[in-house]
């Protein structure tokens, strides 16, 4: 082994990033958004993949100027969305041939993880105690999931993870952006529509929330808010989503969480390499016990 540090790779639907961390600290970590052109809902893969082409060498260089190549123990990078068979996107594929040259030019260990399992592992940064549980709830939302999950830890091997409630149509994040740009917002819109939410003066207003089981739908809420669309300040609408999305959120969850809930921390919760890293450094420490 070279040394203590595991580089981490996430090329995701809408952000590039890199990581660097010797599992304790986050030694080094930087994302580029992928560029979506205005009002647009979205990217087509193969631009995805392209653009995610262009912007991770530039990345890493500047990681390796950061950071003491001869340090790197290993390479960690999400090769998949979710742990799930045949889970695919072409757009991991950046960063999967990236991390394959790297590791055998660093001569080190390659470790194949998923993308969903980096984003419970950045949740768990600060919140390690829950690696020693047998299992936990976790709950992923994004642009294309809406899912709370069953998760079996362990520090020397892949979660796994047992879906058991989803969004039956829309995702929590295809909801926001949806709405975000028929407001004329960037996309993604999520933080350009909670920050118009937070303007809003009345916040009377409320979306229908559809929630079966542990399994929620979002078409008919956002339906019912393009409909508002023009009729209502834009302030408003914007918290009248977020209003529905924590209503449905919590009638989902309140079936399957009755313990202490652990939140990860906000910088961690977008879409990052961080996560993928600290996968890489468990099993890497774990290899050398």
């Amino acid at each position: 082994m070279h040394g203590s540090l595991c580089l981490g790779i996430d090329t995701s639907c809408y952000t590039t990033s890199v990581a660097c961390t010797d599992g304790k600290s986050i030694v080094f970590s930087k994302g580029t958004m992928l560029s979506v052109a205005f009002g647009d809902r979205g990217l087509r893969q193969s631009e995805g993949l392209f653009q995610h082409v262009k912007q991770l060498s530039p990345l890493l260089c500047e990681l390796f100027s950061a950071v003491d190549r001869t340090a790197i123990a290993c390479v960690s990078v999400s090769a998949s969305p979710t742990s799930a068979e045949n889970s695919y996107m072409p757009v991991f594929l950046v960063g999967l041939k990236q991390a394959e040259t790297l590791a055998a030019a660093l001569d080190v260990s390659l470790i194949r993880t998923d993308h969903q399992s980096g984003h419970i592992r950045a949740a768990l940064f600060g919140n390690e105690t829950l690696l020693d549980r047998e299992r936990f709830f976790a709950v992923h939302i994004s642009g294309g999931t809406t899912d709370l999950l069953l998760v079996e830890p362990h520090r020397d091997a892949p979660y796994r993870i047992e879906p058991i409630g989803c969004s039956t149509d829309l995702h929590a994040g295809q909801f926001v952006d949806r709405v975000g740009v028929a407001l004329s917002l960037p996309f993604p819109a999520g933080k350009h529509l909670e920050a118009l939410a937070m303007q809003a003066e009345n916040k009377d207003i409320k979306l229908p929330s559809a929630v079966k089981g542990m399994n929620c739908s979002f078409s008919g809420a956002e339906s019912a808010a393009q409909r508002l669309l023009h009729t209502v300040p834009d302030a408003e609408l914007a918290y009248g989503v977020y209003d529905c999305l924590a209503r449905t959120l919590s009638k989902m969850f309140a079936d399957a969480v009755s313990g202490k809930l652990y939140f990860g921390k906000p910088e961690l919760s977008r879409d990052n390499a961080v996560g993928v890293a600290l996968l890489g450094a468990d099993r890497s420490i774990s290899w050398n016990r």
